[in-house]
């Protein structure tokens, strides 16, 4: 809701912007405060606050004062960004579906097409050439890379999840040109990740980052020309568990599993089959 507020201040006439920066100067304010105060505030007539609130999409001043509260709840620490203590089962379904829905649109308009592309080109000839194609993280992101693992070698590639730093260290060194290290990371900041990057990256690997863009993890993928998936999200590392996040990142690898599988050879699909035929004879209860 900030985002779109800033975005619009351009197109809006020098009384409204003046609401709009008062808006962005402080939220939480605004959503509290009466209207005689918030035109005093803006040096705006009252109706001039309530133009502002319907020029930027909302009904009226009440409808937007109500949705700015949402957007701008800080919610319950290391839970969830969305919530409130003294909130109902129903209303913590809801926001949290609703957080993820969010999260989930906007990356999916503000993905980088090109730096996808070319982390598919470049585990696609990874997995045709026999190639190694590791997966680093830790913690909850060593839960990623395990799924990303889970799903790549059933291509028939020679993918591995590694999230002890030790053995993130010792894998890095082995890596040669072609091979590929993926590098996955809520924070970016991460020492024994940060480590195992830069010896890959020495070592002529392809190292493919999915972090936040201002992350120190990012700006060494930038500064190196390799491949940064930028995975933004509204989240505090510090202060929430990553749920977003993690959801960011499982959709990206599904992305990359799914172009790549794409782009392999023709008779990878058979192999697939057959797993399936085999799983199905593992299952105990059989659809009449």
């Amino acid at each position: 809701m900030l985002d779109r507020i800033r975005a619009a201040i351009p197109a809006l006439p020098p009384a409204e912007q003046r609401v709009a920066k008062l808006v962005l100067a402080d939220p939480r304010s605004f959503a509290s405060l009466p209207v005689t105060e918030l035109a005093e505030r803006s040096h705006v007539s009252k109706p001039t606050v309530v133009r502002f609130c319907r020029s930027v999409g909302y009904d009226g001043l009440s409808d937007f004062k109500r949705k700015l509260a949402g957007s701008v709840n800080e919610g319950v620490p290391f839970v969830h960004r969305a919530v409130d203590e003294d909130d109902k089962s129903a209303d913590i379904i809801v926001k949290v579906i609703d957080n993820a829905v969010s999260a989930l649109l906007k990356y999916r308009n503000d993905a980088a097409g090109g730096a996808f592309e070319r982390a598919i080109v470049a585990l696609a000839e990874a997995g045709r050439s026999a190639k190694r194609i590791e997966f680093y993280g830790v913690g909850n992101s060593g839960i990623v890379a395990q799924d990303a693992q889970h799903k790549f070698f059933r291509l028939g590639v020679r993918a591995t999840a590694v999230s002890d730093g030790h053995v993130q260290v010792m894998s890095a060194t082995m890596l040669q040109p072609g091979d590929c290290a993926v590098i996955i990371s809520n924070s970016g900041r991460s020492r024994d990740l940060l480590d195992a990057a830069e010896i890959a990256r020495k070592n002529g690997a392809t190292l493919i980052v999915i972090t936040a863009s201002d992350s120190p993890l990012a700006q060494m993928a930038r500064s190196a020309n390799q491949i940064l998936l930028a995975a933004d999200h509204p989240e505090d590392y510090d202060r929430y568990s990553p749920m977003v996040s993690r959801l960011l990142h499982l959709v990206v690898i599904d992305i990359l599993t799914t172009a790549v599988a794409l782009r392999l050879p023709g008779e990878l699909r058979p192999m697939l089959q057959e797993i399936k035929r085999n799983l199905r004879a593992k299952r105990y209860a059989r659809a009449e």
